[in-house]
């Protein structure tokens, strides 16, 4: 990489990649391209907190520094970005362990929450047909449905006509923990602070259909180790 303007002035491999990857929001970025965003839009649904303006300049600094390329309207990480992996996940191991509690009002963002829960819903879980489950959502309340078909699965804030299959509620917070691995979903739905309820099969099929965020075992991991 040539000569940074705000660079450190250090002749250091520590130095040279804060240039690169310090900016705010860039090491966030480059976490939702390893975990398969690949889309401006998703991105940026993704990154509530960030401009559009924002996250196109920071994805165009990541081009410059050869950690990202754009290819058919898609961001996908070179071989210098997917070296980025252990260090990205290192930080959230990191965190987990030291920086990481109970869950600050400011942080609490449900529609966020279910964007990050609609991309790990494992739909091979659920029957051979539409899924709509239903997420009802308190403190603040905040209403969700996912449908999961065999193109994929959707999130929708207006009620999309289907009938339910299955209705998830809890407390944004409580739910917010689950996805985070700092509860389980099983100790969460034995003390009544999430609920499932609606058709059998698809009531008993949704703790394997929702997989938990993909930081969820280093927090566990974390929690058992303290």
């Amino acid at each position: 990489m040539d000569e940074a303007p705000n660079g450190y002035g250090q002749y250091c491999p520590i130095a040279r990649a804060v240039e690169v990857l310090g900016e705010r929001w860039s090491l966030l970025i480059v976490r939702d391209l390893l975990t398969g965003t690949t889309r401006f839009n998703d991105l940026a649904r993704g990154l509530p907190g960030l401009s559009r303006s924002l996250l196109s300049r920071r994805l165009h600094q990541l081009e410059l520094a050869g950690i990202v390329v754009k290819c058919d309207g898609r961001y996908r990480l070179t071989e210098a970005g997917r070296d980025l992996e252990p260090l990205v996940f290192g930080l959230g191991e990191w965190g987990a362990r030291w920086a990481f509690g109970p869950p600050r009002e400011s942080e609490l963002d449900p529609a966020l929450l279910m964007w990050w829960a609609h991309g790990r819903i494992d739909a091979g879980a659920l029957p051979d047909r539409r899924v709509v489950l239903a997420f009802v959502l308190s403190e603040p309340r905040f209403d969700a449905w996912l449908v999961c078909e065999e193109i994929g699965v959707s999130v929708c804030r207006v009620d999309p006509g289907f009938d339910v299959d299955a209705t998830v509620a809890a407390r944004v917070a409580d739910l917010a923990e689950v996805w985070l691995g700092r509860r389980s979903l099983v100790d969460a739905l034995r003390q009544g602070e999430v609920a499932v309820t609606g058709l059998r099969e698809v009531v008993d099929a949704v703790p394997a259909a929702l997989r938990l965020s993909p930081v969820a075992d280093l927090v566990r991991a974390a929690r058992a180790h303290a």
